[in-house]
């Protein structure tokens, strides 16, 4: 970059900012970098002309950027929905299940979840082998 045509540091920072400007807007855009040249003859014209186009492609960005996050979001919003009913479907299977197992199936499960933690053992005596059974 060659600065020393520019007198004040002003002149200086709007040619750098144009120029990342256009090149980082035109990357994203996929577009050609066109160069636009100051000189030591730039009139404020110039300089607020620049810096309206400069803000019409920030505004660009913006909305392109937003169009995409909103879109990105509408898609996580269904993942998200799709996941919940599939959570919920699998919570009343769970339940089902649950409420049909035998209490021997349930321990037997348990048994193979967690075989670090022994499942809580039933008392083994006749009543508890024997529904309907009394004690007396």
């Amino acid at each position: 970059m060659n600065t020393e045509m520019y007198q004040t540091p002003m002149e200086v920072a709007v040619y750098q900012l144009h120029n990342f400007s256009i090149s980082f807007f035109s990357s994203l855009l996929g577009g050609d970098v066109v160069s636009v040249k100051l000189d030591n003859s730039a009139s404020g014209a110039s300089v607020v002309a620049l810096d309206n186009k400069i803000e019409q492609a920030m505004d660009l960005v913006k909305n392109h950027l937003m169009y995409a996050v909103r879109e990105e979001v509408e898609i996580l919003k269904e993942q998200i929905r799709e996941l919940v009913e599939k959570n919920s479907q699998l919570e009343r299977e769970n339940t089902l299940l649950k409420t049909l197992a035998s209490p021997e199936q349930l321990e037997k499960f348990q048994s193979r979840l967690s075989p670090e933690e022994p499942a809580p053992k039933a008392p083994e005596t006749p009543e508890a082998e024997a529904p309907g059974g009394s004690a007396v």
